[in-house]
């Protein structure tokens, strides 16, 4: 008789207790997102919780963002938020949400290095990937004390950067991403590639520099090693490269689809037709294939070039000037004919 009457105060309390467990396993263990798709979840420096929570909200379910919340008042996130670039799936409980939010374990970003012209637009484009300001990466960019630490000058500092894609968290500094960058630097620089600059006799600082202006010659990446002869052609005899991408680097306008002789007298160390040898660094970050150009270049006897008269992005290239003038008329004709100014 005793069990009977204690069981009528027993169950129900069994009955509320199992609720309490399913409504807390709703609230914290189940699907904290309400979308079918992994989301990305972008954490600054100066967030706090309300401001995680707004970026929550779009992705999360009504019962998961009031768990997460309660977690994070009652767990000691409000005073500690990091950084980062989260991945939520939807298979991901509240709970896990909550704890890698909480312990910084975010997803890292793949960032493609791109071939660009200046260290300026490098650091946009950094900007635009990763946790930094641009002017703040711009100035240490140009500084030559941060340069320097790297190993470089404010002219080479573009030799540093392989264009790639690496894996790297999305908030990292910019003194580690150098760190990063300058070890795949050491790893693209292997043996092989090391021998064949010492052949040459160039630094690896001369070779990102002609693969630079090769670069912007052609996107022809098997013209590149002929293209590559013909600038070691004139380094060796002591000529001027006479490299019109460096025209354009030097009055800062990448627009210019044709280069007139007034432009020739243009005062700066990276106008090739008034200076003779290399420019004083790369006028943009070289590419592989331009860089193996240099490395591969293709041996002959031609010292001129010209851009052939069919637009076809290749070129004419020639033994001796009276051959050269010849083509290029042809191709200021093409121009002409076309209304390129």
């Amino acid at each position: 008789m005793n069990w009977f009457k204690k069981s009528r105060y027993l169950v129900p309390i069994a009955i509320c207790f199992i609720g309490i467990l399913a409504i807390a396993y709703y609230y914290f263990v189940g699907s904290f997102s309400k979308l079918s798709s992994t989301e990305y979840v972008y954490i600054d420096d100066n967030d706090n919780l309300d401001s995680v929570c707004a970026k929550l909200e779009p992705i999360a379910s009504y019962h998961g963002l009031i768990a997460f919340k309660m977690m994070s008042r009652h767990g000691g996130y409000s005073d500690n938020i990091r950084s980062g670039r989260y991945a939520i799936t939807p298979d991901q409980s509240t709970i896990r949400v909550f704890r890698n939010l909480k312990n910084g374990h975010q997803e890292p970003v793949r960032l493609t290095i791109p071939e660009s012209r200046t260290m300026d637009r490098l650091a946009g484009y950094l900007s635009k990937k990763l946790m930094m300001d641009s002017v703040a990466v711009a100035i240490l960019l140009s500084d030559s004390s941060f340069c320097a630490q790297q190993g470089y000058d404010t002219a080479t500092i573009a030799c540093l950067f392989i264009p790639n894609t690496y894996e790297v968290y999305w908030n990292i500094s910019i003194e580690n991403l150098m760190k990063r960058m300058k070890k795949e630097n050491e790893n693209f620089w292997n043996t092989q590639r090391t021998i064949k600059a010492d052949a040459l006799n160039l630094s690896k600082e001369e070779v990102c520099t002609i693969a630079s202006i090769i670069d912007e010659e052609t996107a022809n990446n098997a013209e590149k090693p002929m293209i590559a002869g013909m600038y070691l052609n004139r380094l060796k005899a002591g000529m001027p490269l006479q490299a019109d991408p460096t025209i354009k680097f030097a009055l800062k306008d990448f627009a210019l689809k044709r280069i007139y002789h007034n432009m020739l007298q243009f005062d700066s160390p990276y106008n090739t037709y008034k200076n003779t040898g290399l420019p004083p660094g790369p006028i943009k970050i070289a590419s592989v294939a331009g860089i193996d150009a240099v490395l591969n270049r293709t041996a002959h006897d031609y010292l001129y070039m010209c851009a052939k008269e069919d637009f076809s992005g290749t070129h004419n290239f020639a033994k001796t000037y009276q051959e050269h003038l010849k083509n290029a008329a042809k191709y200021s004709k093409a121009l002409n004919e076309r209304g390129i100014k």
